[in-house]
């Protein structure tokens, strides 16, 4: 019982520490709101000389698709990107958190976080232009459920997340490939805003769909991008587990979208001067639970 207090100042002393990686993923998110909504307001307001030039709603989805993959990529390649593994949804971080990459306490850091910070990217473009955010077409960049419904949505979410993180876990344990984990990542979501977004709106994340709902006061479906994400992204590392059983591979992989030899990683403790000529990925960790 005496050490109880010692473990619990620990811990404290441990959050501290790791603030600022949590802050960090955070502010991904806080960017990705930011560029969501300005684009929203520049591709969907009618009083927008963009949106008056693009009559075609398909073709203004195919832009939104092409800002959000770019914004995607970008925030990955950011110094905060690269210094959080860019999670930026909570659904990434239990996935890692499952693999055995990230603490428990850390996983609990980085959500709070992202529904934390990512509520601050909306409302700090609501204070820009509140007239221009609240107004119906673009609605605080709401996700909810099109014409089909929220069983459709559910559906839709689900593939997104799953064929997602599916995407992410392959290309980050393959040494070579690993550098191309957030363009690839960038060109999916590129293509589930242009083709999907009338299914359920392309959330694809918790914590993204919190921010806009928050502001909006508007939780329609909220359950919907709640669970399905989340379950979808755990459903894909539960097959990638079994995949590498049934061909005996060993998992590799880290919980850093973009893994580099020459930085350091909170993760798996590389100090970011690994030995010369070792290729960004190739360093990386069989799965097993880490130790607190």
């Amino acid at each position: 019982m005496s050490r109880a207090p010692g473990a619990l100042a620990e811990a404290r002393r441990n959050a501290m520490r790791r603030l600022p990686d949590y802050l960090a993923d955070g502010l991904g998110l806080a960017v990705f709101m930011i560029s969501a909504c300005v684009f929203a307001i520049l591709l969907e307001h009618p009083g927008s000389p963009v949106r008056q030039a693009l009559t075609d709603a398909s073709l203004r989805r195919a832009f939104m698709g092409l800002a959000m993959g770019a914004t995607l990529v970008a925030n990955v390649l950011a110094p905060w990107g690269r210094r959080s593994g860019a999670h930026w949804n909570p659904g990434v971080t239990l996935a890692f958190w499952r693999l055995g990459h990230v603490r428990t306490a850390d996983a609990a850091g980085y959500v709070l976080a992202q529904f934390a910070v990512g509520v601050a990217g909306v409302a700090l473009v609501a204070a820009f232009a509140p007239h221009a955010l609240a107004d119906p077409h673009v609605r605080y960049v709401v996700t909810q459920p099109g014409r089909a419904g929220s069983v459709a949505a559910f559906a839709a979410e689900f593939l997104m997340a799953f064929g997602m993180m599916s995407a992410v876990l392959r290309l980050t344990a393959s040494g070579r490939r690993a550098a191309l984990t957030p363009w690839v990542a960038g060109a999916l979501l590129a293509l589930f805003i242009a083709v999907e977004a009338p299914v359920s709106g392309t959330s694809l994340n918790p914590a993204r769909t919190f921010g806009s709902a928050f502001l909006a006061g508007d939780w329609t479906a909220y359950p919907v991008y709640l669970i399905a994400p989340p379950l979808a992204m755990l459903a894909a590392v539960e097959a990638w587990r079994l995949e590498c059983r049934l061909i005996g591979a060993r998992m590799r992989g880290c919980a850093k979208l973009l893994h580099r030899d020459d930085e350091p990683c909170h993760f798996c403790g590389q100090t970011g001067r690994e030995r010369p000529g070792t290729s960004a990925g190739e360093a990386a960790f069989t799965v097993g639970r880490r130790s607190t």
